[in-house]
């Protein structure tokens, strides 16, 4: 048995899963947000329960939005920042007297999909989550792509490709949490699409209300669209000119647009070197439930 754990800002979800990727068993709760040792306990407890509910003991993977520094062997990168510092794989192993593999979020995505997704059977799995942040992750053979630095697939924090003149201007207005400006993730997050809906419009509205305007055809939340597209599509063609992957995975909320998977294969061609590119952009399978299973394939199937 695979047990995963997706250690979230506001959640913490465990999986079981089977050989076969059965789901077995299946519980969240919240996550006790700025408490370090609170947090280690509930990933502990949350495993424990998985074990007692199925009567199997397994493997243990967790994704959490940060990494683990190959220098020091503690938690960098992560947006909950009560995990930075902390040498959390190590904590776990003692609680659990095990081994514990951990990988980013968007790489736990990369796996989920590559292993049984949306990229199932390819080589070279680039996933993509869009949801209130953004970064991604890469999936080799069915293995995360972790890197000697641990910074495997750190899109969100290049800069966006080919700007524009709004685009600068944005740049200088909307400064990123890393320390830098003009990150991908500035602009093709959730967030990121809010904020420019704003700019353009003068008011403050969530994703989900600018897209119902959208299908109320409102020219406003088009117009934040188009040029949400636009970016991502700018984005996405820089990694096909320096990886080229097999297929290119969305997750998170914005991934949930349909349109997407329409307009943003079309518009990368004209950045993509060569301007020839039929790479797929695909959804995510599983959905929400992408990291927290990638977390369990954390443990590939022993051939």
């Amino acid at each position: 048995m695979r047990i995963g754990i997706d250690l979230g800002g506001t959640k913490i979800e465990v999986i079981a899963l089977s050989d076969r990727g059965q789901e077995l068993f299946r519980h969240r709760v919240n996550t006790p947000r700025d408490d370090y040792a609170a947090t280690v306990q509930a990933i502990v407890d949350l495993v424990l329960l998985a074990e007692e509910k199925t009567g199997q003991q397994g493997t243990v993977g967790i994704g959490i939005p940060g990494t683990i520094s190959p220098y020091t062997q503690r938690v960098k990168n992560a947006n909950s920042t009560w995990l930075n510092g902390q040498p959390l794989d190590k904590d776990l192993a003692q609680a659990l007297n095990r081994d514990v593999r951990i990988a980013n979020d968007a790489n736990c995505l990369a796996v989920s999909e590559a292993v049984d997704g949306a990229g199932a059977g390819k080589s070279l799995v680039f996933a993509v989550i869009i949801g209130t942040g953004s970064g991604a992750g890469v999936a080799i053979g069915g293995e995360s792509r972790i890197g000697g630095n641990g910074n495997a697939g750190e899109w969100g924090h290049n800069p966006l490709p080919w700007m524009d003149e709004d685009e600068l201007r944005y740049r200088a207005e909307v400064p990123c949490y890393c320390g830098l400006q003009g990150c991908i993730e500035t602009f093709v997050s959730g967030t990121g699409f809010a904020i420019d809906y704003q700019r353009l419009s003068g008011k403050a509205l969530k994703g989900a209300e600018i897209i119902k305007l959208i299908e109320q055809q409102d020219p406003v939340a088009e117009l934040a669209m188009n040029r949400y597209e636009m970016r991502l599509a700018k984005s996405l063609a820089q990694v096909v000119n320096l990886l080229d992957p097999d297929v290119i995975v969305l997750g998170g909320g914005m991934s949930n647009n349909d349109r997407l998977y329409q307009t943003v294969p079309a518009l990368m061609k004209q950045w993509v070197f060569g301007r020839e590119c039929e790479t797929p952009v695909l959804k995510a399978v599983h959905g929400d439930s992408s990291g927290v299973r990638g977390a369990a394939w954390l443990w590939p199937v022993k051939s």
